[in-house]
């Protein structure tokens, strides 16, 4: 298949790039700022129409990746290229295959499981799931998270496209052993004794495998009865304590330091981060996915912590 990767430089975009190649599929990554990888990188601004639109007439499928780092302070300025990145990628996009005279079968956008509520109650999944915003006391910074998920969905779904499936994707936090990624940041706090419970640790911690996000998009471009949103996660979300602790039994490390909100807090603000990604509780499951019968290859935390362990010691990948 040819399979472009819009916005395909980042950590989720190079190890799809590397699965699909690997697997003898055409990949062609769209970027911002091209760089030499195995596959081919066309250069786009992720704004408007251009060159680069020619490479999706006749393409099997087109997965939107793009959007700035969410990993920074929310300040107006951040807020803004966070939204306008996600937002106006995703509308040219619909533009560019609106005007093809063989569009893609399918597009598969990202999206995120923060769209969902906090809470602690029961899981989310794609029938029952809250949309969140309405929570009593949510920070403003949670809010603004939400808001840029549905205005990403709504960007996507506007194009209205009757000859290509859209797929919104509600991805988890996706793990792999790239130096970088967000599992190497977790790693990190361990391997500085710092891998403790934050606030409480009752927060439910969302998570899938990078193999079985792999395995996940391979099976959506290979499922047509299936559109709209689907969550990308592993069947087994679990509580920030115990999913720290099943890190740090997996890397070898006997302690871990608990830290309240408010250490939580100072520490993002060193780090010019925001602590939505460990305080909010993303207690989301795949549905979807599992009633259509995909079978994942790590769906509980502790084998995959050990495999993600054995994988970063062995220089990752």
């Amino acid at each position: 298949m040819k399979i472009i990767l819009a916005g395909g430089t980042g950590q989720v975009g190079m190890l799809l790039g590397r699965a699909l190649t690997a697997g003898g599929h055409d990949v062609v990554a769209f970027s911002r700022q091209p760089r030499p990888a195995p596959w081919r990188v066309v250069s786009w601004d992720a704004e408007t129409l251009g060159p680069w639109a020619a490479e999706l007439d006749g393409a099997d499928v087109v997965i939107g990746l793009a959007g700035r780092n969410v990993n920074c302070r929310y300040t107006p300025e951040n807020r803004r290229l966070i939204l306008d990145s996600r937002v106006n990628s995703t509308r040219v996009l619909g533009r560019a295959i609106a005007q093809c005279a063989q569009p893609p079968r399918a597009w598969l956008q990202a999206s995120t499981a923060t769209i969902y509520a906090h809470r602690f109650d029961a899981p989310n999944d794609e029938a029952a799931g809250l949309i969140g915003g309405d929570e009593p006391n949510a920070p403003d910074t949670w809010r603004f998270s939400i808001a840029v998920a549905r205005a990403w969905e709504q960007a996507a779904r506007d194009a209205a496209l009757p000859r290509t499936r859209l797929v919104l994707m509600r991805s988890a936090l996706t793990l792999s052993p790239d130096r970088g990624g967000i599992f190497s940041v977790l790693l990190n706090l361990i391997r500085l004794g710092a891998g403790g419970a934050v606030a409480g640790g009752r927060q439910y911690v969302s998570w899938i495998h990078d193999h079985d996000f792999v395995r996940a998009v391979l099976w959506l471009i290979d499922h047509p009865e299936i559109d709209g949103p689907v969550n990308v996660a592993s069947p087994n979300p679990l509580p920030q304590a115990e999913f720290m602790r099943v890190l740090r039994q997996a890397w070898g490390m006997p302690i871990g330091l608990p830290a309240t909100a408010w250490m939580a807090a100072i520490g993002a603000l060193v780090l010019q981060t925001e602590t939505e990604l460990i305080l909010k509780s993303r207690r989301v499951v795949p549905g979807r996915m599992l009633a259509a019968g995909f079978k994942f290859e790590f769906p509980a935390w502790p084998e995959a912590a050990r495999d993600l362990c054995a994988r970063w010691r062995q220089g990752g990948t």
